[in-house]
C-alpha cells in the first residue's frame, strides 16, 4: 500500500499509492518517533523537535521531486494554535536557507455541540490575518482527529486567495493525525483545480502513520471519542512499529499525541491529562488487568514476548514518578 520514495540519515518517506490526485505520505524521522511516543516530551523542546522533523520532511519531499517551493510564493498557513505545534516558518528557513516566505493566521477552536455528543463545531474563528503572494504555494499543519478545524481553514484559505486575486499553486498539509485529512484535502484539491487554472498539488504528510481515531465502537478500557489518536489498526511506518519495543509504555499511550495546544502552550493541564491516564490504568492493573491484555486491545499485532516478563503496575508507576521529577 505504501512505497518508500526518500531515504536519507535523517528521515524516510512512504507514499501511499492510490489514483487520488492528492499525494499522501507517511514521514518517520527520530524526533516524530520520540514525540509520538514519550508524552514527557512537552514544551519548547517538543515544538523544535516537531520543527526540524518538518525540515527534513520539506528537504526529502524536494529531494524526491514531489515538490519544487519557491521562496516568495510560500505562505505559512498557521491555523490556532495547533499549527504552531509544527514550527513551519522556522522549518522552511533550515531547509531552504529562505528568510523571506510570508506567514499567515486564523484562529479555529472546535468544541463538541453538546456534552457527550460525537458532533462538533467551531467555537472561535474571530482571528484572521491572512497575507496571500499572488502565485501561492501554502504549508501549514495541525493534528487531526474530526478535522473540525481543518476543513474551516481550508475553506477560509481558499476564500481568502479568491478574495485577494491570487492562485493557488500547491498545498503541503502535515499532520499528526487521521484520515479525515485526506478526506478534506481531497475536497479542497478539488475546489482548487476547478477555481486556480495553474494550480499543480496537494500532498498530505502524516508522521508515523495515519491513525484511527477513538469512537463509541472502539473496544478500549480507557478512550476519549473524536480526540485520541490510536495506534490500534492504523497504517504505520515499520521504523515507528519497531520504536515500540523500546519501552513497554509506548503502544499502551492513551493517545499518539495528546492535546497538542497544551503539550506546547500550557503544560499543566497537558501534564494532568496524562497523569490521569496512567493514574486510571494502575487502576486497571490493580483490578487485575495484565501488561499482555493491554497490548492487545491498544496494538494487538505487536509481540508480547519481545518484552520479557513486564509488570503493568510498575510500568505505571514509573510513568507517575516522572511527574514528580
Amino acid at each position: 500500500m505504501f512505497k518508500s520514495i526518500f531515504s536519507s540519515q535523517n528521515c524516510k518517506l512512504y507514499l501511499k499509492e492510490d489514483h487520488s490526485n492528492v499525494r499522501k505520505v507517511i514521514a518517520t524521522t527520530a524526533e516524530t518517533r520520540l514525540i509520538c511516543n514519550d508524552p514527557f516530551v512537552v514544551g519548547v523542546k517538543y515544538t523544535g523537535m516537531l520543527s526540524k522533523a518538518c525540515s527534513f520532511v520539506m528537504s526529502g519531499l524536494t529531494e524526491s521531486g514531489l515538490i519544487l517551493p519557491k521562496e516568495k510564493e510560500t505562505i505559512v498557513f498557521n491555523v490556532l494554535r495547533g499549527g504552531l505545534n509544527f514550527g513551519l516558518r522556522e522549518a522552511l528557513a533550515d531547509a531552504y536557507g529562505w528568510n523571506e516566505h510570508g506567514s499567515a493566521f486564523i484562529s479555529a477552536q472546535r468544541a463538541r455541540i453538546k456534552k457527550d455528543s460525537e458532533q462538533w463545531h467551531i467555537t472561535e474563528s474571530h482571528y484572521k490575518k491572512v497575507y496571500v503572494p499572488k502565485i501561492a504555494t501554502v504549508v501549514l499543519g495541525d493534528v487531526v482527529a474530526t478535522g473540525t478545524s481543518l476543513h474551516h481553514a481550508m475553506n477560509e484559505l481558499i476564500h481568502s486567495v479568491k478574495k485577494s486575486n491570487s492562485q493557488l499553486r500547491n498545498i503541503v498539509f502535515f499532520t499528526i493525525g487521521g484520515e479525515r485529512s485526506e478526506r478534506i484535502i481531497e475536497e479542497a484539491d478539488k475546489k482548487c483545480r476547478q477555481l486556480f487554472p495553474d494550480y499543480e498539488s496537494s500532498i498530505v504528510v502524516y508522521f508515523e502513520g495515519c491513525f484511527k481515531v477513538a469512537d463509541t465502537e472502539t473496544d478500549l478500557y480507557i478512550k476519549i471519542t473524536g480526540t485520541d489518536l490510536l495506534r490500534l489498526n492504523s497504517h504505520m511506518a515499520p521504523e515507528f512499529v519497531e520504536s515500540q519495543y523500546e519501552n513497554p509504555s509506548y503502544p499502551l499511550e492513551r493517545c499518539t499525541i495528546y492535546d497538542a495546544g497544551s503539550r506546547a502552550f500550557w503544560l499543566p493541564e497537558y501534564k494532568e491529562d496524562v497523569k490521569q491516564y496512567w493514574e486510571s490504568v494502575l487502576s486497571l492493573a490493580d483490578s487485575g488487568v495484565s501488561f499482555q491484555d493491554l497490548l492487545g486491545r491498544r496494538f494487538p499485532s505487536l509481540d508480547a514476548k519481545r518484552f520479557g516478563n513486564v509488570d503493568l503496575k510498575d510500568i505505571c508507576k514509573k510513568q507517575l514518578d516522572k511527574f514528580d521529577q
